[in-house]
């Protein structure tokens, strides 16, 4: 059904299956990619090697990441809602306990926050998780690796390959009204 405004009304569940299906696929295909970035960056003294089924670690980064930004689209309670069916659907694609799934996420959310700070934009947060959980230190010259930080230059091109990687609640509530 459309509203006088032109956007077609579709359920919670329908825009969290949407979200879920899109981002897992988004995820298996792209993660190559960022394997490949990772492993061809110049400002490595060797290559991390990183292999392009390792996506584990990613997958739990960008998952963790978007989730964090569901409150910043949603009020009254929608956000709450579309967040216990994201887990519950997770626990279901994964098949794992809800508990230990948002345990597991909830860990990845506070490291990155952690990795992050003081900044608060969290795709940066994401480059510097990826950074931090796939131990790529131990692969920079010894200038940054002393100082125990990412080089900047492969931060930024991380953060440019990372934005593929975000939803965009904007575009997808331009086209559709979510209703509960």
């Amino acid at each position: 059904m459309f509203t006088i405004f032109g956007k077609k009304k579709i359920k919670e569940e329908t825009a969290i299956n949407i979200f879920i299906n899109n981002l897992l696929d988004t995820i298996e295909n792209g993660f190559p990619e960022i394997a490949g970035i990772i492993n061809d960056s110049p400002e490595f003294v060797i290559s991390p090697k990183l292999e392009e089924t390792n996506s584990e670690k990613f997958l739990l980064i960008v998952i963790a990441a978007n989730l964090l930004y569901i409150p910043e689209h949603f009020n009254n309670n929608q956000d709450d809602r579309m967040l216990n069916l994201i887990y519950n659907q997770l626990s279901k694609v994964f098949d794992v306990e809800r508990e230990r799934l948002e345990a597991v996420i909830k860990d990845y959310q506070t490291y990155i926050t952690k990795v992050n700070h003081p900044s608060k934009n969290t795709l940066y947060g994401i480059s510097k998780a990826v950074f931090g959980k796939y131990d790529l230190n131990q692969y920079q010259d010894e200038y940054f690796k002393n100082m125990r930080s990412p080089n900047p230059m492969f931060l930024k091109r991380l953060d440019e390959a990372v934005d593929c990687f975000v939803w965009n609640w904007n575009t997808f509530k331009e086209k559709y009204q979510i209703i509960q």
